[in-house]
């Protein structure tokens, strides 16, 4: 594994930790600012949760035309930067506007999240791209998996406000590491054709529709991975949890999905070379569902527990398969481009999917799961009778036929 790729995963471990230290809790912190009613708390939350990475899509292009000139690593530090201000800030804010205000700032100069995920593709070979995706994806999934577990102790034992002041060291440690250890000079780079550069050209009109269809499962699965931010200290309420143990029942849940989905992101490289993307994909969508329906039916606690970790490894699994079998579907001389509309449909999910949870949560919190249990059985039914297991013109990742 090379320097870069360990300073990426190893920026976004520490990024990832620092923001879900204080995030899985905004809805608590709203409490604490003042807002009592349960629909308007969770409503804020999605809007600011979501606001964020739907600024980033639409600033994509932007950030783009700037990467060309100054690298993506230039890139990466402007974005961590932002994050270390802003998490000051959030510790010293005392209406819940300034929140929402806070995360449209984060909006302009955040993604580098989902920007880590395409440079990881674009600079491994095609043979190793499932790897590559899935060492990033599970820092990104292993960061969530122990920033909630501290951050739920921190909570009661600092306080939340005081928790963002620790999180801007998180951010402060990551923007050091990739400012000494990232190498943007020496990252391997793909040739590409003087054709190339206005725009993706597939092989066939059958690569170009899998492509689409990518892209729609990418999205579909952020709607419904991060659908628990705004609505799940609120459910745990619901269900009874005594005040003082919802933060930390919250963060052992938020933990519980990021580690099962850091062990999928590994595991999927082996599975897609025994099995084809159809069922990969069929499968761990329609297991992601079954782990929700506790949710739907208010399981105790324990219970919820192991339904995470069931949700958490399958959705692992299906979204670093999604991205590995579209980056195979991609032209070599186009890569670049398409990991960017990858990218770009994964912020769309990211953006949509806590604002959509908070309006649904307004009727009805376990609404939330209904909808992601729903969501899942389309997505399953939709890639068996439309994703195909081999494209002409694509080199599909798995290398036996199921």
């Amino acid at each position: 594994m090379n320097r870069n790729l360990l300073a990426i995963a190893g920026a976004c471990f520490i990024g990832f930790s620092g923001f879900t230290l204080v995030m899985p809790f905004l809805p608590i912190y709203f409490g604490q600012l003042g807002m009592r009613d349960p629909g308007d708390i969770a409503l804020w939350s999605g809007l600011s949760l979501g606001v964020t990475p739907g600024m980033t899509a639409l600033l994509a292009p932007l950030w783009g035309r700037v990467a060309d000139r100054y690298g993506n690593k230039f890139l990466v530090l402007r974005s961590l930067a932002c994050f270390v201000i802003t998490m000051v800030l959030f510790g010293l804010v005392t209406r819940p506007w300034h929140v929402f205000g806070l995360r449209v700032l984060q909006g302009f100069f955040a993604g580098y999240g989902a920007l880590a995920v395409a440079m990881a593709a674009q600079a491994a070979p095609r043979e190793r791209m499932a790897t590559a995706i899935g060492t990033v994806q599970t820092a990104q999934r292993l960061g969530p998996a122990v920033g909630p577990i501290f951050g739920g102790v921190l909570a009661v034992a600092i306080g939340i406000r005081a928790s963002f002041f620790v999180s801007s060291l998180f951010y402060l440690a990551a923007f050091v590491l990739v400012w000494r250890w990232f190498d943007e000079g020496g990252a391997p780079r793909q040739p590409r054709r003087a054709d190339a550069v206005n725009g993706l050209r597939f092989a066939s009109g059958a690569s170009l529709q899998q492509f689409v269809l990518l892209m729609g499962v990418i999205l579909a699965l952020q709607l419904v991975d991060k659908s628990f931010g705004p609505i799940l200290p609120l459910y745990l309420q619901q269900l009874g949890v005594s005040a003082e143990r919802v933060a930390p029942v919250a963060g052992l849940l938020f933990s519980g999905v990021a580690c099962a989905g850091a062990v999928g992101n590994m595991a999927t490289q082996r599975l897609l070379h025994r099995y084809a993307p159809r069922p990969v994909l069929r499968y761990t969508a329609i297991v992601a569902a079954v782990g929700l329906l506790p949710f739907v039916f208010g399981a105790p606690v324990w219970l919820l527990m192991v339904s995470t970790l069931v949700f958490g490894l399958a959705i692992g699994v299906a979204m670093t398969a999604s991205f590995t079998a579209a980056g195979h579907v991609i032209p070599e001389e186009s890569r670049s481009t398409g990991f960017g509309l990858l990218t770009s449909a994964s912020l769309v999910g990211l953006s949509l999917s806590p604002v959509l949870s908070g309006v649904l949560a307004r009727t009805s919190i376990r609404s939330v799961f209904t909808a992601g249990v729903i969501t899942l059985g389309v997505l399953a039914a939709t890639v068996s009778y439309v994703l195909r297991d081999r494209v002409e013109g694509a080199t599909w990742p798995s290398v036996e036929e199921t």
